[in-house]
């Protein structure tokens, strides 16, 4: 029986069960301290990896902690000052494992190659920590850094969560919370999606204020960062993450931008299938054939289930396990926060989902999304929970590839008209994945290259010039339009993610290409490169598809993909 709600038994009963655990801890990050702090660099090869053992389970340990804590918070923002609670507790854990990483940051580069190369499953572990030493602080500057990070920046991520969920939307004088609105503006009547916009753009705009000054204290958090560890620039330690370059990134951003009249071209399209003399931002994504049909969760289930089924067996099973053992909880609530994500948790579980499913087209294709996230995830416990940490920009691959094995099962089951819609849906996704990302990055740089706070107005401003060189002339912005940076979760939680799930989608493109050109031995290579997880560089990861991410060649390739959708979504309209 398909379940609606998680299950969180596997990480915890109850929070007596925590505080136990913590108990433990604490008690075996003391004799961590005793037998290692001080003595990195004299450590013999076998006994400093018996030691990276140790820290990556009392990492583990943490993680189960706060995963709990945080799935409790993600479904019920009342439970905020308990999410604190634990976060100072766990802070304080983490204040006496710093050292470690730290210590290994201080050798000098012979000592650094001889556990690396000795060390074979925490190689690459190891190798990050190597490059990112020119970045790190004395341990008591990180201690300082790490404790003050409860009252800066996850003190206003944590605001911006719980004071956005509370913004009331009033559409036909009810209450609606902002799933629910931004579901309605892909609804197929123009005058609902026009209200949707006006409501949304009203609640966002009587809370503007707070929400632009905790954007700035994002941005004055991040460039205080920058200037004490010497970054390049804010974007670099979220290319370090990626385990990129920011070279890749503009190279990136350049080849998106410079194709940007596939979406203009499209849209054109669409208004003329529309009907609509001069489409604006609320059109984007009505639908293109009427309908009032809802598609269930359980049809939604049916669907994605068979999708993977057709790609793989094993795939079907993880997915299969998600919806009978409670990893997903489906539904909105006023108390949950808004989006979807897949929360990865540790090898002793399981990842878990959290929906907000509306019944559109679009929830299913977020449902077979986030669980390409978390069939990525479970299969990448096998590298360990050190190595399973992925980069950002292998992360999104399977959870576009997922959407990609949907949409290709979809196509087979309707007929020309219905299959017009289909396409149109995909592309629009490939749009707000692709170009709408890079836009939200072009934005997030021009934010954070100002010199002092923004006022509401300059963060309009930014956003109506970058959104506007993704559509041209083919969508009219509205001045509703002007204020919707406000509500985008990234830019508060995680500056410059965003751009991540761009080269997640070309990736996808060019992966799905050889896919479908039947490469050999591509499915198990594919679970292959899933299953390591973050225990190699994405270029090495890519090597198993004789793919090169730092080649030139690389971005057209996944744009060349888009131009061949289009193209087939064009010829359908004859």
């Amino acid at each position: 029986m398909s379940k609606k709600v998680w299950d969180l038994t596997p990480l915890y009963k109850s929070y007596k069960q925590v505080d136990k655990d913590i108990e433990r801890l604490v008690i075996k990050v003391e004799a961590f301290n005793e037998n290692y702090k001080n003595r990195i660099h004299s450590l013999h090869s076998e006994v400093f990896k018996y030691a990276v053992g140790e820290y990556e389970s009392i990492m583990q340990q943490l993680s189960r902690i706060m995963s709990y804590v945080y799935l409790e918070f993600a479904t019920d923002d009342s439970k905020g000052a308990i999410l604190n609670k634990y976060q100072t507790k766990t802070t304080v854990i983490q204040e006496n494992l710093l050292f470690f990483e730290l210590e290994f940051g201080d050798l000098d580069t012979l000592s650094q190659d001889i556990y690396i190369n000795k060390i074979e499953k925490y190689s690459f572990f190891l190798e990050s920590i190597k490059k990112e030493k020119k970045y790190q602080l004395s341990l008591k500057e990180e201690q300082i850094l790490l404790k003050k990070d409860l009252t800066s920046n996850s003190a206003w991520s944590r605001l911006f969560d719980e004071y956005i969920s509370k913004i009331e939307f009033v559409y036909d004088k009810k209450r609606k919370s902002e799933e629910e609105i931004l579901a309605l503006l892909y609804n197929e009547n123009r005058e609902v999606r026009k209200k949707a916009s006006l409501s949304l753009t009203q609640g966002l705009k009587s809370s503007s204020h707070i929400l632009a000054y905790i954007f700035n204290m994002i941005k004055s958090d991040l460039k205080i960062s920058t200037e004490l560890r010497g970054y390049e620039s804010p974007e670099t330690p979220r290319h370090l993450s990626n385990k990129i370059s920011q070279q890749s990134v503009d190279n990136l951003i350049e080849t998106t931008m410079k194709n940007s009249n596939l979406v203009s071209r499209y849209y054109t399209a669409k208004a003329k299938i529309l009907k609509i003399k001069n489409l604006k931002d609320y059109d984007r994504y009505a639908p293109i054939t009427k309908s009032t049909k809802k598609i269930p969760y359980k049809k939604a289930k049916k669907l994605v289930l068979g999708a993977f089924k057709n790609f793989d067996k094993q795939m079907y099973d993880i997915a299969k396990m998600a919806f009978d053992e409670g990893w997903i909880d489906v539904y909105p609530k006023a108390t949950k926060r808004g989006g979807a994500f897949s929360h990865p948790t540790i090898p002793d579980a399981h990842p878990y989902i959290l929906l907000n499913y509306t019944e559109g087209v679009r929830d299913v294709f977020t449902l077979a999304h986030e669980l390409g996230h978390a069939i990525h995830q479970y299969l990448s416990y096998k590298v360990g929970y050190i190595n399973s940490d992925t980069p950002l920009t292998t992360s999104e691959t399977a959870s576009i590839f997922a959407e990609m094995l949907l949409f290709d099962y979809l196509k087979d089951k309707f007929n020309k008209k219905e299959l017009q819609s289909i396409y149109s849906s995909k592309l629009e996704d490939i749009y707000a994945t692709l170009y709408r990302q890079i836009i939200f990055t072009t934005f997030e740089r021009r934010v954070h290259s100002y010199d002092g706070e923004l006022s509401v107005e300059k963060f309009s401003q930014f956003w109506r010039e970058e959104n506007s060189k993704m559509f041209g002339n083919s969508v009219e912005l509205t001045s509703n339009y002007d204020i919707w940076w406000s509500y985008i979760p990234h830019f508060i939680h995680s500056p410059f993610y965003c751009y991540s799930y761009s080269y997640g989608q070309l990736l996808v493109l060019t992966l799905y290409t050889l896919y479908k050109d039947k490469q050999p031995n591509f499915v198990e290579n594919y679970k292959k490169f899933l299953s390591s997880g973050g225990s190699q560089s994405p270029k090495e990861l890519l090597s198993i598809f004789d793919i090169d991410i730092d080649s030139s060649e690389f971005w057209e390739l996944g744009i060349k993909q888009i131009k061949v959708l289009l193209k087939e979504f064009e010829h359908g309209l004859r």
